[in-house]
């Protein structure tokens, strides 16, 4: 398994830390990715970066029309743990 990017490592701390992944269908095939903060506005999540993680079986969606939610896996649970322990040790 390759290493995480800093951004994928983001993506799972921010879903551990209490935001929300989800993507957005529309009627004419276009897809987008958020990550939904507790407040304040939404940030775009490239779809590479979503993938990379569900293929590493860290993330996991409910597939749901229109919007679908993305949910930490036990293993990308355990990952975000590792990675906010070590950012708490550098600070």
């Amino acid at each position: 398994m390759t290493k995480l990017s800093q951004v994928e490592g983001g993506v799972l701390c921010a879903l551990a830390g209490g935001f929300t992944l989800k993507s957005h269908r529309y009627l004419d095939g276009t897809k987008i990715f958020q990550l939904h903060p507790l407040n304040g506005p939404a940030e775009p999540v490239e779809k590479r970066i979503v993938e990379a993680l569900q293929q590493r079986h860290l993330i996991v969606s409910n597939q749901k029309f229109p919007a679908a939610t993305y949910s930490l896996t036990e293993s990308g649970r355990e990952i975000a743990v590792l990675l906010q322990k070590a950012v708490s040790h550098l600070v």
